[in-house]
């Protein structure tokens, strides 16, 4: 389960063989070698995004029904953009982080830009059924100026979070954190190809969620699809 990236907790909570304290301690004796991603963000914070260009028009996030908030029923996702550092390229990964489930994706992205963008979210929404679907919260970002279009085509409400409240969308601003581990900031998104991606996504829908349990986000995802039957 280590070399599968979960964490000490995550082995105990979901096999509930032996205390992840005891598999730290192994690790700090050095008794086995591990991978450096077991060790996930430890006493990371996130430093101030770029400043970038914003609009300031759609429906604001306080208008977002209850149900939403309170994670009561799935097929509510939060969108961003994770980018390749700058200078290296205009390649990047559009992420969709949903929000009961914490079930979590990444599509590749030519550049930051709403045609770019609503490509990514056509695509994410095709391959899933229209009720698994029903509403998208990202920040103001221009990629995201194609809002109109989503909700008039595809039939998403689509709500915006306050500037600099990166909280209000924590599930995907952790998960872009988890994607990160395997791509760091000085990757060029790019050049990472579709099987790199499917593997990071696979490792990390894969590992067990205290919050959800100890089952993984993709347990608890098939789980909904489940009640569409």
């Amino acid at each position: 389960k280590l070399k599968l990236t979960w964490s000490p907790e995550q082995i105990q909570g979901r096999l509930g063989i032996i205390s992840f304290k005891t598999i730290y301690r192994w690790m700090n004796q050095r008794r086995f070698s591990v991978d450096h991603q077991v060790f996930r963000q430890k006493g990371k914070r996130q430093k101030p995004r770029e400043t970038r260009g914003r609009f300031n028009i759609g429906t604001s996030i306080k208008e977002r029904p209850k149900d939403v908030k309170d994670r009561k029923s799935a097929g509510h996702w939060e969108l961003d953009t994770v980018v390749s550092s700058r200078g290296k390229s205009k390649g990047c990964f559009g992420t969709f982080a949903e929000r009961k489930t914490r079930f979590f994706l990444a599509v590749k992205m030519n550049d930051r830009s709403a045609r770019s963008m609503k490509e990514a979210i056509s695509q994410v929404a095709a391959s899933m059924p229209k009720e698994i679907f029903k509403t998208a919260t990202t920040d103001r970002g221009k990629e995201f100026a194609c809002y109109q279009e989503i909700e008039n085509e595809m039939d998403i409400s689509v709500y915006f979070a306050d500037p600099y409240a990166p909280w209000q969308r924590g599930t995907n601003e952790n998960s872009n954190g988890l994607l990160r581990e395997f791509f760091p900031k000085k990757t060029d998104l790019a050049s990472v190809s579709e099987d790199e991606i499917h593997q990071a996504l696979y490792l990390i829908n894969h590992r067990p969620r205290k919050i959800l349990g100890w089952k993984t986000p993709y347990e608890a995802f098939q789980e909904e699809l489940s009640h569409l039957d």
